[in-house]
């Protein structure tokens, strides 16, 4: 399954997108470029859902339904205009994307300016919210992105911290740029839930991307007996850090990462800018000379919870199923999150006054409340307007003799989902 191609232009005849019949879902998807094996996952459900996606019944009406793709390339700019495109000539009514801490915002900023209702999705709801430039509360809005929060990873790391015993001291490897500011935020970043859990955070400062050395971090903690690392690093950076660590004697007993986590490690690691440094030989419990051992992440999404999709009923399960089958390839957690974006789309063109008018189309995005096979989505009541949250469990990756496996080892926040793995800590 090679995922569906860049439409380079609309279809025409009957039920065209500029006679005003036709409804279109355009999608921005990195099919190319630095985030390629990120995109994989809406691509791959774009394909999948194509064939169903055909026709859409609103107030008795019957409209042609379409869906069309455009590569972002990995580039802000070119997802600027991968926008503009699916509006001018594709006349999309609503746009869907996700992934990218630099693209996805691009897109949501790009539909903002135009006035296309976007739907996005995997990026923390505070880092997105401020993407936005503090305009979202004007009516209508056009942007619009379920996830979880920065806060709702820091309670969750914390569950899994507490498996080494209750009031840790947990060292802070994050950047100087904007998601380690976010990290920081005093409010919404990891320091409350912290600090009310009764943890210490020992934070030494941000370091800039791709990070250079991390001797400063390494003695820092090592002085203040941090037994825990908490990380958003790329997969290179956290390697070299826990090189450095290990040479220098600082094993921690656990680290916690959000960054590329989500993603088995071969394709995190592609994703990751390249170093002259070799790559882990996994993420998960340790082989004997494994640096990039004991990695715990979030987890948002499995073939095991218990949803199932808006559109024909199918399960998380035989979601999963259908991409290995297709691909020869395991499940990924963004494959979740991608279908949902493609009900929530289409159940807000067939709840809009007119399906035809974009600021309805937005409109209706606004009052939705949907149960999707990702989770029960409620914009109506999120932290901020036009989020909606989803919930989050913890996962470890470990090896097994056929990859990596990404067990769910704290469900505190998620206890419909079933533990599948006891969380690995180095004694």
């Amino acid at each position: 399954m090679g995922g569906p191609r860049e439409k380079d232009g609309p279809r025409t005849g009957a039920g065209g997108p500029r006679d005003g019949k036709e409804l279109c879902v355009g999608a921005v998807v990195p099919l190319t470029g630095r985030l390629g094996s990120l995109g994989h996952p809406l691509a791959f459900v774009l394909e999948h859902l194509a064939p169903r996606l055909t026709r859409l019944t609103h107030d008795g009406r019957a409209y042609p339904l379409r869906l069309a793709v455009r590569d972002s390339r990995s580039e802000p700019g070119r997802a600027r205009r991968a926008v503009a495109e699916l509006v001018a000539r594709d006349g999309a009514r609503i746009v869907v994307t996700m992934a990218g801490t630099q693209v996805l915002p691009a897109v949501a900023t790009a539909c903002r300016d135009i006035g296309v209702p976007c739907l996005s999705t995997t990026f923390p709801w505070q880092a997105y919210v401020l993407t936005q430039g503090g305009d979202r509360g004007r009516a209508p809005g056009w942007t619009y992105h379920f996830a979880w929060g920065l806060d709702d990873i820091a309670d969750v790391f914390a569950d899994m911290w507490e498996h080494a015993g209750t009031a840790r001291t947990v060292g802070c490897l994050w950047n100087d740029g904007r998601q380690g500011r976010l990290l920081r935020h005093p409010r919404h970043g990891f320091a409350p839930a912290a600090h009310a859990r009764g943890h210490t955070l020992v934070d030494p400062g941000g370091y800039a991307e791709p990070g250079g050395g991390f001797a400063e971090h390494v003695r820092r903690f090592h002085e203040a007996g941090t037994d825990i690392v908490t990380s958003a690093a790329t997969g290179a950076d956290l390697t070299l850090f826990l090189r450095q660590a290990h040479t220098a004697g600082l094993r921690p007993r656990l680290v916690t990462c959000s960054r590329w986590l989500a993603y088995p490690p071969d394709t995190r690691r592609a994703a990751t800018a390249p170093r002259a440094v070799p790559p882990a030989p996994h993420s998960g419990p340790p082989s004997p000379s494994g640096p990039s051992e004991q990695v715990a992440t979030l987890v948002y999404w499995t073939p095991r919870h218990p949803y199932r999709s808006s559109l024909d009923g199918s399960t998380a399960a035989q979601l999963a199923d259908a991409y290995r089958s297709a691909t020869g390839r395991a499940w990924l957690q963004p494959l979740g999150l991608a279908h949902a974006l493609l009900e929530v789309a289409t159940h807000a063109l067939g709840t809009a006054a007119d399906p035809t008018d974009r600021r309805a189309v937005a409109e209706a995005l606004g009052r939705t409340k949907l149960s999707t096979v990702a989770g029960d989505l409620d914009f109506t009541t999120g932290p901020a307007p036009g989020i909606a949250l989803l919930p989050l469990a913890g996962g470890q990756w470990q090896p097994t003799e056929h990859g990596h496996r990404l067990a769910v080892v704290s469900n505190n926040r998620l206890p419909q989902i079933p533990l599948d793995g006891d969380l690995f800590l180095t004694d």
